[in-house]
């Protein structure tokens, strides 16, 4: 049986960025990079409204990506590779 940790790997090796987030942002022990991951997980869910904000949702979504690049010692993400979808 795979670890919470290991689908997390998993997913980001497979380039299935938006499921990694989503796994994470569910996980209570991010650190410093607890709101990068929410916020980024929360534009990834709902775009229209981080417009509203005139926060820009593509912006956040990739943030929130090295974030946990970041935390969990992945490689980084420089691109909107499966984006927002908003």
């Amino acid at each position: 049986m795979k670890t919470a940790l290991q689908k997390l790997k998993d997913y980001w090796a497979a380039g299935n960025y938006r499921a990694a987030l989503k796994l994470a942002a569910g996980w209570p022990r991010l650190g410093k990079h607890r709101g990068t991951i929410l916020s980024g997980w929360g534009a990834a869910c709902n775009p229209n409204f981080y417009r509203q904000l005139n926060k820009d949702p593509d912006f956040l979504y990739t943030a929130g990506l090295n974030a946990v690049a970041a935390r969990y010692d992945l490689p980084g993400v420089h691109t909107m590779e499966g984006g927002t979808g908003g």
